[in-house]
Parts: structure tokens; sequence; C-alpha cells
């Protein structure tokens, strides 16, 4: 089928959802539905068998919903409707939450039903959720009405409150005042709060006077002081006191100001002189703690596991460099196997765009963000003592799919989006890409994808050779263990250390590593410095979240 995605942005849930029918044959569009116009105009050329509303904030006017079949995906159980759905969910504590496809008409959400699929909701933020248990649930609902509409057959279902399934109600929008914070209430109370809200539109509060919104929230089982006060700091994070503990909050954003427009950064970043006598607190990496860490490491039977849990997968200069030492240190450890974890909701976007956009030169920023990233991807290129894994669990775009690509062995969690490239950025790219990419896939699927641009599934990753394997959400990490802990006891492990050795040798004498990145560097800073501004155009575009028309 021909079927168009009206979307108010590309995101995860509309990615994976492009993936998944495009893996199936189908001929798929995205329009980013920036208004009626570009709504009407993509419907009138495309004229698709099939419209899908993936991640919608605006109405699809009438001229189309009753000319074709359009199918709404809302983050809520039947019935539910409204455009805060997941925000009441979390706050609200609902222990079951869903996924309903319906069909768009002239009520918000209050289309017939062409299914809807529900999950046990956990204690996590809003964009974890939206990313993991709504992506999922959403996922088989749209597999599900596809099937549906092919066949010719199925009736929808009438939304009728009457019925006993029925259990989800029309609420109202969420607003700030309906979650602001006491500090004085609890640590658990004030975590939910701000989960509710991450990663958009984040909880608006006053940090000196000022009012921020609040990102990143991890619980402190440690630390207490008076409520509301920042009692400490750690790695861009500051830690406030509620009334029973504390909780670390790791971004903040200020709020816009007339013409002033803000973007989420570090929290000690934005708040800079303000908290210069705050201690900064350093952290045990080995230790299980309720607290907020970066980089934390843990080992068993040989085996190190690295985790890098960086929030939406940005890695800044810093972060490259504290996440390079880490590497060193477990490579110092006598073990045999080291596994790259990344993190549970992210593996890595590379370079962090929005410490950049913020430095007092941007691109003397990026040059040191693409150089950091750069030393550590050698080191784990040139690591001869150990094996190698890389375990994807979440999303990775750019220079963090290369980060995985240095490993030895690449494994991704079922159903995670890649997208190996970087022009839509206005970079050539660098991290090793250029030795990386046609090391796995060949020059000629190299230069399809990096020129194409497109997202890509687990799936067509593993066809191609880009990564080794990829196993099902649920048994991953099981999965994971087992196959590390098989290799550290492998009688071949010695020869494959060898022949990990000898091929490393053979390629340098063909072509030095730093050859290559000698020459991705000249192109990036042409990009960085030269006259053509894509780069920083594009950057700007990205961090302020400026809307674009494009299909």
């Amino acid at each position: 089928m021909q079927i168009l995605f009206f979307s108010t942005a590309h995101n995860s849930l509309s990615q994976r959802a492009f993936i998944e029918l495009t893996d199936l044959g189908h001929k798929v569009y995205v329009q980013i539905a920036s208004d009626e116009h570009s709504m009407i105009n993509a419907a009138n050329h495309y004229k698709p068998d099939l419209i899908v509303a993936p991640f919608l904030k605006k109405y699809i006017p009438q001229t189309i919903w009753s000319h074709y079949t359009c199918i709404i995906i809302h983050p809520g159980i039947k019935g539910d409707r409204g455009p805060s759905s997941l925000d009441w969910a979390i706050l609200n504590e609902e222990t079951e939450w869903g996924v309903t496809l319906l069909q768009a008409n002239d009520k918000l959400d209050g289309g017939d039903i062409w299914a809807s699929h529900n999950f046990t909701m956990n204690s996590v933020s809003k964009s974890y959720l939206y990313r993991h248990e709504v992506t999922e649930a959403a996922i088989k609902c749209l597999l599900e009405t596809i099937s549906k509409y092919e066949s010719g057959e199925f009736v929808p279902e009438k939304l009728n409150y009457n019925q006993n399934d029925i259990k989800g109600r029309e609420h109202k929008p969420m607003k700030q005042k309906y979650r602001s914070i006491d500090w004085l209430e609890s640590t658990a109370m004030i975590s939910k709060k701000i989960r509710s809200a991450d990663s958009q539109p984040g909880l608006l509060d006053t940090i000196y006077g000022e009012n921020f919104y609040l990102y990143g929230v991890h619980e402190e089982n440690n630390l207490k002081g008076t409520p509301g006060e920042i009692i400490a700091k750690r790695n861009g994070a500051i830690c406030r006191a509620t009334g029973d503990g504390a909780v670390w909050i790791t971004h903040l954003k200020r709020k816009d100001q007339g013409n002033s427009i803000y973007f989420k950064l570090p929290a000690t970043q934005v708040l800079g002189d303000k908290i210069r006598n705050i201690p900064e607190l350093p952290v045990d990496n080995s230790v299980k703690d309720d607290t907020f860490k970066e980089i934390w490491y843990e080992e068993k039977n040989k085996v190190g596991y690295l985790h890098f849990e960086f929030y939406n997968g940005a890695m800044s200069t810093k972060q490259c460099l504290r996440l390079k030492e880490a590497f060193l240190k477990a490579r110092k450890r006598n073990t045999k196997v080291i596994v790259l974890m990344g993190g549970s909701d992210f593996w890595s976007n590379g370079i962090h765009l929005n410490v950049i956009e913020a430095a007092d030169n941007p691109s003397d920023e990026s040059w040191k963000n693409i150089n950091a990233i750069n030393n550590l991807i050698k080191e784990i290129i040139l690591t001869d003592t150990h094996i190698v894994i890389s375990a994807m669990q979440g999303n990775a775009a750019a220079g963090g799919v290369i980060l995985a690509l240095a490993a030895d062995k690449v494994f991704a969690r079922n159903g995670i989006v890649l997208n190996p490239h970087y022009k839509k950025m206005g970079l050539y790219g660098s991290e090793y890409w250029t030795y990386l990419l046609p090391k796995r896939i060949g020059e000629q699927k190299s230069i399809e994808i990096t020129n194409n641009c497109l997202p890509m599934s687990t799936k067509t990753a593993k066809k191609i050779g880009l990564i080794d394997d990829m196993f099902d959400s649920i048994l991953f990490k099981n999965k994971i263990v087992k196959t590390a802990e098989s290799l550290a006891i492998s009688p071949l492990y010695k020869k494959f250390l060898k022949d990990k050795q000898y091929k490393r040798k053979e390629g340098e004498k063909i072509k030095p590593l730093e050859t290559y990145r000698k020459e991705e560097l000249s192109q990036m800073w042409d990009n960085f410095y030269g006259p053509d501004k894509s780069y920083h155009i594009k950057r700007k575009q990205f961090v302020y979240k400026l809307s674009c028309t494009n299909t």
C-alpha cells in the first residue's frame, strides 16, 4: 500500500512505524504537518491508500478525513481523550494504560476504534514510557490495523461509554498548576511530578527567584537538607532536598521571556556561578544505590559491563572524556570481555548539539566534542586484550551508531531505531565511520545509507551486516550476559584475540587509523569553520525545535 504519515515531528514513534511498514513492503511518505495546507497538499499529491498520524498535535482537516481513512495513534486506553494522556496517567498513578488507534472524525479522539492494546505502568518518565511501552503497544496496534484495513472486511468499533471495556474518559489539558511542586512533599511525589512532564514540556519551578523547567529526575537515598535547597552537584546535575530526602535534576531550561528563547542544558551549566559554592560530590560507580550516575560498572564471571546513561543520548566533550576514562579503567581489570551496555533509554546519539549551541564559540566546542568522541572510539578499536561487545538497548543515531561499531560484536534490542548517517545535520561525519561502516557493510552500502538518511530497523541492520544479531526486549539482557560469558570461557577465546590483533596490524599497513581520522576531520573542519553554514543552521533548528514542512 501507499501510506502517508501526518506527523508534527518525525519522532521516535513515527520513525519506528515508518521502518515497520517499509520492512513489510509498504511505500511510506512522511509529511511534517505544520499546518492544514501542508496536509492537504500532501494528500492531493500522494493520493495514499491510507493516512496514519503517529504523532500529531493539529486537527486533520475535514476535507481529508471525509475522503480518506485517517488513523490516529492515541497514547491512551479505550475511551481516553485529550492531549495530555500520558501526563495524567503518570500523575494519577494508573497501574495500567494503553494505546488506541482510532479513525479521525470531527471529535478529538472520539472516532471509531480500529485497535487497542494495554500495558502495565512503571515508575518511569513520560519520555521513557513513550519510547518503550507506548511505542511497542502502538506498533502492535498499527500492524493489526493495517491487516484489518487490507482485508476490506473489518468494521471499526464505535466509541460507546456504556460498554464495560471502555474505561477511559475525556480529560482536560495538563497545566503546570496541576503538578506544581511543594518541596516539603516526599521524594516519591516530587519525582512523579517531574517524570510526568519529561521530556516535554518540563516541570515549571523556581530556583533562586527565576523560573526554570526541570528534567531528568533521579532519587537520592542518602542526602538530606532544607526542602528546596540545592545541597550538591555532580556531573552537570544538581541535588535538591525534599521533605524526606533529595532528588537529582540533570537538566534545566529557563522559561522563555519576550524575545529570549531558551533550550535544555545540564543544570549546573544553566545556573553557573550561582552554585559555585555548592559542593561537587563524587560517586562510586561500582556500588549499587539510589543516586544519580551517568556511568557505572559491574563485573561478573570475567565479564565487565560498562553502563552509560546520557540524557537523550547526547554526549558532550566532558561526558566523552569521562566515558573514555571509565573504559580504560575497565580494560585494566582482570576480565576477558567488556560489554558496552549504554543506557536503557538511548544507546548514543553522538555529539551534544545543545551544549555546543550554548558555547561561546560553537565551532570550537564542536571541534573539541568530535575529537573527544573520536578518542573514545579509537581506544575501543585498539583494544586487543579483551573481546568488546556493544549491547544496544536503545535508539542510536549518527556517531552513536558508529560508536557501537567500534566493538568486536554488535547486538541490538529488537525494535530500536538506528540512524547511521550525518547529512541531515549538515555534517560529513567522523568517529572513524569511513573505516568502521565499510568494514561491516561494504563501500557501496555505506554510501547508500549515509546519502539516503533514512531510519533503519534492527531487522534490516542484521540483514546487511550492520549488527550481528538482535534479541527481544524481555530477553535482551539475559541474552547479552549469556553470550558474553560464553565468549569468556570459549576455547577459541585466545584465537579470537590473536586474529583480532593480526587483522588490526594488517589493516594498519593498508591504511592507518590516523589517516581515516585526518581525512574525516578535514571535512569536519570545513563543516565547523568553513563558508558553508549548513551545520550551524541545522543545529540551531534542531536545538530550538524550529519546525519544517518537508516530506
